[in-house]
């Protein structure tokens, strides 16, 4: 076995992507872990430049070259990769001559699945912290409702004067309103009925709704993966859901011009995922929904925030329907994220295709990557 070979099968038993490039930063080997990646084959792109696969900016390039020429060793935090197919990384990575070959050892560490799990944990916590918090309040505010409108109940019988009846009318519908507000606030309260379910029956449903509700103002894109088998849920759970995100776009789009002055359009687009973590809990196989439209986009000071209660972009929004659509996908083991810039706004609904016995899931925490 020569140097050479020896060498490369050693960094190709790596489970850390290495990359090995010459003095003009041309591939010399990738290990499979790289491969996987950057998405490319190491056959086809030995010899070919780095650049021409990914890009960070010109200055990262520039690092490149000078640690090659004064043979110094570096390490970058969170630097966001541009890959040539679109896909976006952040990774760590460092770099090291290698000074009797004249070649950079670049050792990458992606950083993209660890952030998620640090993200999806802080907001699966969040949103089980504001349902515990709205629970006890909507226990708070209910047992005084209950007495107000009882009072005015009996006060309205003693009155002899029928138009005093109107204040304790007011009294009661005022009552009633609230109470259903908290209800709403507390989000469906029926048990979930998880059985086998074809997902597109559910977006259908929702389009169908939709169509109605806008008189066909709204152009909805279908974009199905027919290939997608049965997954496990409850099939009215997961329409509300579904609706609540739909019909909230679809209300930006009546209520504000898109950005280029066209039609208002929804995209509704189904995928499969592999590998794809919720939370600290691994599952290899989740159904993706995306759920896009190309209004003005929200605004970023909300995007932490929509899915917490009360919490609305619209004049008319109460800020219940997407803390209620993430409630509703947590109890499917599932997870709803949001993108948006102008132009393009984009819910992404994860499910997995089965559920988890919890004594039995499979937890991949950050620090066993």
């Amino acid at each position: 076995m020569t140097k050479d070979s020896s060498y490369k099968q050693l960094l190709d038993s790596l489970s850390t992507a290495v990359i090995v490039v010459d003095d003009k930063l041309r591939f010399v080997h990738l290990n499979p872990a790289a491969e996987v990646l950057l998405a490319v084959s190491a056959a086809r792109v030995l010899a070919e430049p780095l650049t021409a696969y990914f890009h960070e900016s010109e200055a990262a390039v520039d690092a490149l070259y000078d640690a090659h020429t004064r043979s110094i060793s570096y390490t970058k935090r969170r630097a966001h990769w541009q890959l040539v197919h679109g896909e976006k990384l952040t990774v760590d990575y460092t770099v090291t001559p290698i000074s009797e070959s004249e070649m950079l050892l670049i050792e990458v560490q992606p950083l993209d699945r660890l952030l998620r799990i640090s993200r999806d944990e802080s907001i699966i916590a969040a949103q089980e912290t504001t349902r515990n918090l709205v629970r006890g309040m909507a226990h708070e505010i209910k047992n005084p409702l209950g007495g107000i409108r009882g009072a005015a109940q009996l006060l309205e019988r003693e009155l002899h004067k029928p138009d005093l009846a109107e204040y304790t009318n007011i009294i009661i519908e005022e009552a009633d309103r609230l109470r259903n507000l908290v209800d709403k606030m507390l989000g469906p309260n029926q048990p979930m009925r998880a059985a086998p379910l074809n997902i597109h029956e559910v977006l259908e449903r929702v389009a169908a709704l939709i169509e109605v509700e806008s008189n066909k103002d709204i152009q909805l894109i279908r974009d199905y993966d027919p290939s997608i088998p049965d997954l496990e849920g409850d099939k009215e759970l997961l329409i509300q859901s579904v609706l609540n995100i739909v019909r909230n776009a679809m209300q930006a789009l009546q209520e504000n011009k898109t950005p280029d002055n066209t039609s208002g359009k929804i995209t509704l687009r189904t995928r499969i995922q592999r590998h794809f973590t919720v939370g600290s809990i691994y599952h290899p196989l989740v159904c993706r929904i995306e759920i896009s439209d190309n209004g003005q986009g929200i605004d970023a000071k909300f995007i932490e925030e929509i899915f917490y209660p009360m919490i609305s972009g619209r004049a008319e929004g109460t800020g219940l329907g997407l803390a209620i659509s993430q409630q509703l996908i947590n109890q499917h083991q599932g997870l709803i994220e949001c993108e948006s810039v102008v132009g393009c706004t984009t819910f992404s609904i994860h499910l997995p295709m089965s559920f988890q016995d919890p004594s039995e899931q499979d937890i991949h925490h950050a620090k066993a990557k």
